[in-house]
């Protein structure tokens, strides 16, 4: 069962974004939405998440860039990756950036409910 987590979801795919952020507030979370990294950073000021679900690929900042301004920033949050990509590489840069987790699109919503309920354990 899912705890009270405070979970940020951040793709340029408004449909996918929406549906992502209805089913994990489905499950008990509370999702909120952005439709760039750019507007995740801006939008954010204070607030801290207790976990970042984020796309690799959109215009402008991607996934990975915004996982290395939050760590350069010294945020600890959590962050899953995700893509509809097959680049083979992915996995490998996803563990250098310290990623928790990288899913590929399309993946089911209890993968994503275990990557988030294990990068946020103690």
């Amino acid at each position: 069962m899912p705890r009270d987590l405070e979970i940020a979801v951040i793709d340029d795919d408004e449909s996918f974004r929406v549906a992502l952020v209805e089913s994990l507030s489905s499950f008990g979370y509370e999702a909120d939405g952005y439709a760039s990294a750019e507007d995740y950073i801006s939008a954010i000021g204070g607030r801290s998440f207790d976990c970042v679900v984020t796309d690799i690929h959109m215009p402008g900042m991607s996934g990975l860039d915004l996982m290395r301004r939050l760590a350069t920033q010294g945020s600890t949050t959590p962050i899953i990756l995700i893509t509809a990509r097959s680049d083979t590489n992915l996995e490998a840069k996803a563990a250098t950036a310290g990623a928790a987790c990288l899913l590929r699109k399309p993946f089911e919503i209890n993968d994503l409910i275990g990557c988030i309920e294990g990068a946020v354990k103690d």
